[in-house]
Order: C-alpha cells, then sequence, then structure tokens
C-alpha cells in the first residue's frame, strides 16, 4: 500500500463514498450497535478512514468492516476500533502515554492520538511502519512516535503507560506487555487462536485484573521483524 498521492484538503474531506454524509451514517450505526462515548464517535468521524486504504478500496472505507492493507494484514473494522478506544479509555478523557502494538496503516494511531498526549506505536513489517510514517506526517499528526520492532518486547524507553493496545492476536498475554503499563492502564488485547477474546487488564497495587468482553477476530501476533 503506497501513499504517494498528495493529499488535499478536498480528498481529506472526501466526496461521494468518502463523504461526510457517509461517514455520519457509519457514526449512527456504530452508537446502535452500542459505542457510547460520543468523543469517540466525534473522532472516529472527523478522521478520514478512506486515506488509509488503498485507492481501489475507498469507497468501501465507510463500511463497518475489515479491509486488506497488504502484507496480509487489515484495517480493523470501525467497530472494533471505537470499541477497543472505548475500552481504553474506560472513564478517563485524556492519557498521557499510550502503546500501541501493531501500526498497521495507522488508522487506530490516528485516533488515539486524539485522546493521548503521546502514542508510541509498534510495527514488525517495515514496510507498513514506513508507509504509516510517511501518511501521518502528511496529515499532521506530530504525536504519534513509530518503530520498527517485536511488539511481543514493547517500547521500554517510554514505559510505563496509560493504555496498551494491540492490534494482532498472540495465543497469550505477554508479560512484557504487563510490566510496562502504569498503575491504573488498561491493556486492550485480543487473545487466542482459532477462537479469540478481547480483553481488557487493569493494572492494580495487588496486581492485575483482567475482564473478557466480546469474540473477535484478528489476524495472529507474530514474534520478530519482517
Amino acid at each position: 500500500m503506497k501513499h504517494s498521492r498528495e493529499i488535499s484538503e478536498q480528498r481529506v474531506q472526501g466526496v461521494g463514498m468518502t463523504s461526510m454524509r457517509t461517514r455520519k451514517r457509519l457514526i449512527d450505526r456504530l452508537r446502535r450497535e452500542g459505542i457510547a462515548n460520543e468523543k469517540v464517535l466525534e473522532v472516529m468521524l472527523n478522521t478520514p478512514r478512506h486515506l488509509f486504504i488503498s485507492e481501489g478500496l475507498e469507497h468501501n472505507a465507510y463500511d463497518n468492516t475489515p479491509l486488506p492493507i497488504g502484507n496480509d494484514q487489515t484495517i480493523s473494522q470501525p467497530y472494533i476500533v471505537a470499541l477497543m478506544t472505548e475500552l481504553l479509555l474506560g472513564d478517563r478523557d485524556c492519557l498521557d502515554k499510550v502503546l500501541e502494538i501493531g501500526t498497521g496503516c495507522g488508522y487506530q494511531s490516528a485516533i488515539l492520538s486524539k485522546f493521548a498526549k503521546q502514542v508510541y506505536s509498534v510495527e514488525r513489517i517495515r514496510e507498513l511502519q514506513l508507509d504509516a510514517r510517511r501518511l501521518l506526517k502528511q496529515l499532521g499528526y506530530n504525536n504519534i512516535n513509530l518503530m520498527s520492532g517485536d511488539g511481543f518486547q514493547g517500547w521500554t524507553t517510554y514505559q510505563p503507560y496509560d493504555g496498551i493496545v494491540v492490534t494482532a492476536a498472540p495465543r497469550e498475554i505477554p508479560q512484557a506487555l504487563l510490566k510496562q503499563l502504569a498503575h491504573r492502564g488498561r491493556l486492550v488485547i485480543p487473545v487466542g487462536d482459532a477462537r479469540q477474546t478481547l480483553r481488557v487488564v487493569t493494572r492494580t497495587l495487588t496486581g492485575f485484573h483482567e475482564t473478557t468482553h466480546l469474540a473477535v477476530r484478528f489476524v495472529p501476533m507474530l514474534q520478530g521483524r519482517a
């Protein structure tokens, strides 16, 4: 996936199937499906998802469905992006530092950047990481820091994090990520192999509190770099 075309304000706003009217229909659907955080919905409305996918798929950008972004990876469906962001925030409006594991095309990073002072995002696939860096820079996101690396290791330099979002599914929760959570910090992560569930782990003074939410389907989380 390449983002070599100049991104004008008109293209950001979109036309036809990428217009604000089309986006509002998606937001109405997310609200009906249970997303209650209006700030999350507002950010989703104003983030141009069509710029984060291939040109040939732009007309599907505001469907509530995952889409391929190359390298056998996908951009998550909008409902999942909204839900994971909502779960990460809980009763908080803004976080200091957030770690994202799996930058992908940078869409989730862009959403998170509106709720955190700094976002740190790790991507194992170098090509995706470079594409995301170029696009996010073009769009003016200045509080997103990207690194090519192994997501199982997190990003220790800037720990602890108030929130960690993982956009691929490991078989078990990586212990290294738990160690990088701040007190009251939340880890939102899909876990499992053939059967996956979305989980939220909160760090407390005495350990970790885990809750399980819904069944999900993410690409598997792999070790190393590519």
